[in-house]
């Protein structure tokens, strides 16, 4: 049997944003009562957030990448590749220039 859901009356409604979801308790607007998955999200320092992201990002990029037809997943893989011998020729002449550099005073 289907029954059709009883709207509220005016005052019996709770506040909402805009999106329709349920605001949130007074507990969680006051920063308590939240999930421990969001409390170790928040602990983290912002360098392993960021760091999580870019992880997070490149599995995405990684799944779309296996799913591109061969010759443009070839293209694909020698432009990164070429990329990453950049990458690898620039962090060795700023190390280099690190190294011959002086220490300020």
């Amino acid at each position: 049997m289907i029954r059709q859901k009883e709207q509220p009356g005016p005052e019996k409604q709770i506040a909402e944003p805009e999106t329709g979801r349920p605001a949130g308790t007074g507990e969680e607007w006051l920063g308590r009562n939240r999930s421990s998955k969001r409390r170790l999200w928040e602990r983290l320092n912002p360098r392993s957030r960021k760091q999580i992201h870019v992880i997070a990002q490149a599995l995405a990029l990684q799944q779309t990448h296996a799913r591109l037809p061969e010759p443009l997943r070839a293209r694909l893989s020698a432009a990164v590749e070429e990329l990453e011998r950049h990458v690898a020729r620039i962090r060795a002449l700023l190390a280099e220039v690190a190294r011959r550099t002086p220490r300020g005073e």
